[in-house]
């Protein structure tokens, strides 16, 4: 088969991601050579392909899924919001240019044709492209300037599946909605939908399914149950309101108790995931200083806006809970700048000389060039893979060496992402932590983080199989909607 297909939703963190990564798995399984690709991605949870380039994490989750090796061409621009205002411009995975909404306005233009010439790559290369889409496909005060919706689809002949949150609540109005919103031309694209999250008896839901279909003329291509325990890297720290708590019993006596400070612009907040995959690790995302008195291990993560959220940790008493803390803690690429003894940000900031938190030895120099890159190294006797994502350069003047940051008695530091997805070290790790915290801790032997994201995919791919009309989809990737009407958007 050939052909593409965009997955839009009626809101963001509607399932896209999801959908699209199940639906890619579905299809590798069957021996179709498919590619997951997203015009335009504001996320602040990215990755680092093996060529140096920065993408959407989603992205490279939904590559794994396809069963090929991630690039540029499938997130070809990246939005990083670094204020409610301004945002970095990524393109091609290498950082262009600082932006705030009306200068962004002007690049439009030149990144509609980027992102073309990156589908227009991969349709030649795959049999199959599945793209994403972004927030909704109905917000049209964006319209004129869209790149990732329906500006997509008009441009690139797609073809273009709704997937509405049925958990939410209106579902229906949502669907009906979205397609009665847009113009004839874009509606053209609208073929069908998607329910999502559906917990109970689809017999109970068939009548709306069947009313939607006869008031807009699109079948409903399936609807997908809820399933517990399912998760995905995902774009919106927003998603973190719903992220999972460990219900594993521990594989020793005691549990360790992990709180993962939610900075204002937290990025590559996944890092912790391999440490909520672990049997009797309980981690919660926290901003109130007492819930860090509980914590055997407190970790500062990633941030777009180091200095920022450094004066944010100050404004609400989390800084110095952190500097007076008796206990492990660990700092992960902002997280870590922010441990420092000084950092010089005339870059992200342009804040210039700032007073870090002092617990490690360590000098912090923001460059405009960012660093993009797939370390290798060693701790704990284990070999240990990352990726890295900055602009601030970090001087190290003592401690102990620990993935090209450092260690001072209980406080570690790295620049690295990824590092807790390596089994071996991870379970050396926090045998150390809980050490140190006084926990009878003991991680369990035998988990292995790839093999439990395999099996997430695989559930994906599950789903899609056993709650999607396949045949169906197929036909609509191949030949695209035929007959399908326009609707009016009325108002009184």
């Amino acid at each position: 088969m050939k052909g593409a297909l965009l997955v839009t939703g009626t809101t963001s963190d509607a399932g896209k991601s999801v959908v699209t990564a199940g639906i890619c798995r579905w299809l590798a399984r069957q021996g179709v050579r498919v590619a997951p690709f997203k015009a335009q991605n504001m996320s602040l949870n990215s990755f680092v392909t093996a060529g140096g380039a920065e993408i959407g994490r989603a992205q490279e989750v939904q590559a794994r899924a396809a069963g090929v090796e991630p690039t540029a061409d499938m997130n070809p621009i990246l939005l990083k919001p670094g204020s409610d205002r301004r945002s970095q411009v990524v393109l091609m995975g290498r950082p262009l240019t600082d932006v705030d909404a009306l200068e962004y306005g002007a690049l439009k233009d030149m990144l509609r044709e980027k992102a073309l010439e990156s589908l227009n790559r991969l349709r030649a290369e795959y049999d199959v492209v599945i793209c994403e889409g972004a927030g909704s496909p109905a917000e049209i005060n964006l319209r004129a300037g869209d790149i990732a919706n329906m500006g997509l689809a008009r441009a690139a002949g797609l073809p273009v599946v709704v997937v509405g949150d049925i958990d939410r609540g209106g579902v229906f109005a949502a669907f009906y909605g979205t397609v009665a919103l847009l113009d004839a031309a874009d509606q053209a694209h609208i073929s069908g939908f998607v329910v999502n999250k559906f917990r109970g008896a689809v017999e109970l839901l068939q009548p709306g399914l069947d009313t939607l279909k006869d008031l807009t003329g699109r079948p409903v291509y399936g609807v997908l149950p809820w399933l517990d325990g399912l998760w995905m890297d995902v774009e919106d720290s927003l998603a973190l309101d719903n992220r999972r708590v460990t219900t594993q019993r521990p594989h020793g006596a005691q549990t360790l108790r992990v709180a993962v400070v939610r900075l204002p612009r937290i990025s590559n907040f996944t890092d912790v995931d391999a440490l909520a995959a672990e049997p009797g690790v309980v981690v919660r995302f926290v901003t109130d200083p007492a819930e860090l008195d509980d914590a055997d291990l407190v970790v500062l993560p990633g941030s777009r806006a180091t200095v920022s959220d450094l004066a944010w940790l100050r404004e609400t008493g989390l800084a110095h809970a952190v500097r007076i803390r008796k206990g492990p803690i660990l700092g992960i690429c902002g997280g870590f700048q922010m441990l420092a003894r000084e950092i010089h940000d005339p870059v992200e900031s342009g804040a210039g000389q700032v007073e870090g938190l002092g617990l490690l030895p360590v000098d912090v120099a923001f460059k405009p060039d960012k660093t993009l890159a797939r370390p290798t190294g060693e701790a704990y006797g284990h070999e240990v893979t990352g990726y890295e994502i900055h602009h601030g350069v970090a001087t190290v003047h003592g401690g102990e060496p620990f993935l090209d940051g450092c260690r001072v008695g209980d406080v570690w530091g790295t620049t690295w992402h990824g590092a807790l997805e390596n089994d071996g070290f991870r379970r050396a790790f926090l045998s150390d932590v809980a050490a140190r915290a006084g926990r009878a801790f003991t991680p369990a032997p035998g988990t292995s983080f790839r093999a439990i994201r395999e099996q997430q995919l695989d559930a994906l791919g599950d789903l899609v199989e056993r709650h999607l009309d396949g045949a169906a989809l197929k036909r609509l990737i191949e030949h695209g909607p035929t007959g399908v009407p326009t609707l009016t958007a009325t108002t009184s």
